[in-house]
């Protein structure tokens, strides 16, 4: 067995971007005087980024495939949003909507994975007529007028009102217990805040703590396992970043619990991230992903169908275009011809911003998940500081170039 002390450099290298998510996340809330942490913008955080989780989860598999984008994401979001709330205003059930407007994505990326795997059309060229064709689409389907949406079962489970929240159903089925979560319970008070203590929700504390306990159990499984077979490892170096992410986890659910609770849309993001977190890693499609975007030509002799990876990635960047083009017209209770634009910009960024490498082969979703909350912050911090929409852009420019940069120049090292 080879166990390796803890080495601070290695640690720092492998966690760049979590080391700067917490750097940021201080910056602006001295520059914002503690606002960006206040519980309902950290919801709003969330909830405002929900489709920058779901199309970078699918951005991440087409970048794995060989540093491949798809342009159409944004357009495809909007079409999808089009015909879903023009079927909900023509009276349609609800269901039926959802499964259309998932089924339209998934099409929508098959037919464009057709011609990338098929044909060898370059990803850029496929999906950046996508993007004109879909966005024409929207507005023929439009008629360049805005629809909106008021079935309430809609917004309830996919969007951000005040009942789109898991009820705090533990205080709701003790009295006693809530009759504690007063003004006048002086430890409650001065631990939660007075403001917050009444409306306190529980459930989404104890949702937030059983999620930390399995992932620490998870975690200690791993490190047994690696040591059981020998691969090296820095156990310190581990345990660390396991402490790290628990606090953060306990931290995120705890200010959200002082706010609403844990919103629906989070249940989303969050069965699409371990979905998918899952394929990536435990599935034999998940290891093709990587090893065509690590060398093609020796995947394709070794016997996997390469075409099929392509097409599987295109699909299900299309399928979670669709779930992403519900969660934009169910928070903004409608949909505009203009929604959906630069969504596959802050998906792309979030990816690479992420550790995923422009060529291919690295990345995972954890990393992703970073990628999008530094994006997510930024954005924020820059709206409640008021700096200006143009300045935002050219903010995130230079981070997106500094996040390949630093791609770049960690693969000179290594050769």
């Amino acid at each position: 067995m080879s166990e390796r002390n803890f080495n601070a450099g290695a640690f720092f290298r492998k966690y760049t971007m979590t080391i700067a998510l917490f750097v940021v996340t201080i910056g602006f809330a001295i520059l914002t005087q503690g606002k960006i942490l206040l519980p309902a913008n950290i919801t709003g955080l969330i909830s405002e980024n929900a489709y920058v989780f779901v199309l970078a989860t699918g951005m991440l598999l087409c970048i794995l495939t060989g540093g491949n984008i798809d342009l159409s994401v944004g357009s495809v979001v909007c079409f999808t949003a089009a015909v879903g709330c023009t079927m909900m205003v023509s009276g349609v059930n609800v269901w039926i909507v959802v499964l259309t407007m998932l089924a339209i994505g998934l099409v929508i990326g098959a037919f464009q994975g057709f011609w990338i795997a098929k044909l060898h059309v370059p990803a850029f060229i496929a999906t950046l007529a996508g993007m004109y064709a879909f966005r024409g689409l929207t507005n023929v389907v439009l008629n360049g007028l805005r629809v909106d949406v008021t079935n309430q079962t809609f917004l309830d489970l996919f969007g951000n009102g005040k009942t789109s929240y898991i009820p705090d159903l533990i205080r709701q089925s003790s009295e006693s217990l809530n009759g504690l979560f007063t003004k006048d319970n002086a430890f409650l008070s001065g631990l939660i805040g007075t403001n917050f203590v009444e409306k306190f929700n529980l459930t989404c504390l104890v949702i937030g703590v059983i999620f930390v306990l399995v992932f620490i159990i998870l975690r200690i499984r791993k490190i047994m396992v690696q040591k059981k077979l020998g691969i090296s490892q820095s156990i310190p170096g581990q345990v660390i970043s396991m402490v790290i992410i628990s606090a953060l986890v306990i931290w995120i659910t705890f200010k959200m619990a002082c706010y609403r609770g844990f919103p629906n849309v989070l249940i989303w993001i969050g069965l699409v991230l371990g979905v998918y977190a899952y394929v990536t890693t435990k599935t034999a499609m998940g290891r093709h992903l990587y090893a065509v975007g690590g060398n093609e030509k020796a995947t394709a002799l070794s016997g996997v169908k390469t075409r099929n990876v392509y097409w599987f990635a295109y699909a299900n960047i299309g399928l979670l275009a669709g779930l992403a083009g519900i969660l934009t017209a169910a928070r903004a209770k409608g949909i505009d011809p203009v929604y959906g634009e630069g969504y596959e910009m802050d998906a792309i960024a979030s990816c690479f911003i992420g550790g995923a490498s422009a060529y291919g082969g690295t990345g995972k979703v954890s990393g992703m998940i970073i990628g999008a909350l530094l994006m997510g912050i930024i954005n924020k911090g820059m709206i409640i500081i008021g700096v200006d929409a143009n300045y935002q852009k050219v903010v995130k420019g230079l981070v997106l170039l500094i996040a390949v940069i630093f791609d770049v120049l960690s693969k000179r090292q290594k050769r």
